[in-house]
């Protein structure tokens, strides 16, 4: 599985890579704006893009859709991260086109590949 992710955090990026690949996902590129995300999902392909809903003066919820609609008919699968609860979004995430939502310190590649297995069932 192809992975990028997109957050304003280079810390962040880093570790999540770390984590990642590690457990077997590979990570082709990260991007910190709206503008390098999209550049990168044309230029990578990316199987899977993990979203962070803050993204400093950007936001998450409005990159989703553009991710989307920039791949056509086979977009990649997208999953919403924050350090915020899920209960903080509740009402975004779902009105989302995103695949699920994910709180980074549960970020593994064992919780990717359930919420997976669950948007397969």
């Amino acid at each position: 599985m192809r992975c990028l992710i997109v957050d304003d955090s280079d810390h962040f990026k880093e570790a999540a890579r770390l984590l990642l690949e590690a457990d077997g996902i590979a990570v082709v590129g990260v991007a910190s704006t709206t503008a390098e995300a999209l550049r990168s999902l044309r230029e990578l392909r990316p199987d899977l893009v993990l979203v962070d809903i803050d993204l400093g003066e950007e936001n998450g919820f409005d990159l989703v859709p553009r991710l989307r609609a920039e791949t056509g008919e086979c977009p990649p699968r997208i999953i919403l991260i924050s350090t915020y609860d899920e209960q903080d979004y509740a009402e975004m995430i779902a009105s989302s086109p995103a695949l699920a939502f994910l709180s980074k310190p549960s970020l593994s590649g064992r919780a990717i590949d359930e919420i997976l297995r669950r948007a397969d069932a």
